[in-house]
């Protein structure tokens, strides 16, 4: 699975030909989740609630750079591009 991004210890990846809705993989320490790109809802899994509202916050910052790498992750080759972590 291509990590995307790091910060404060949250590990941001995504998998090629995942299933809908869009989404990404966050971990944290020992905690997992799945976070809907659209609304940064945690959508499966757990994870501390501080760490919720730091992936929230970078998710809104990065929207469409994740809807392009969701894109490209359906195609047979895809590209996935790294995305700046929050500072």
């Amino acid at each position: 699975m291509p990590e995307i991004s790091r910060f404060f210890g949250i590990i941001i990846s995504m998998y090629a030909k995942d299933h809908f809705p869009p989404h990404f993989h966050a971990k944290y320490g020992d905690h997992i989740g799945l976070f809907d790109i659209e609304n940064g809802d945690l959508i499966e899994g757990s994870m501390p609630r501080r760490a919720i509202r730091l992936i929230q916050d970078w998710t809104e910052l990065h929207k469409a750079e994740l809807l392009e790498n969701w894109e490209q992750s359906q195609n047979d080759h895809p590209q996935i591009h790294k995305i700046d972590p929050l500072e």
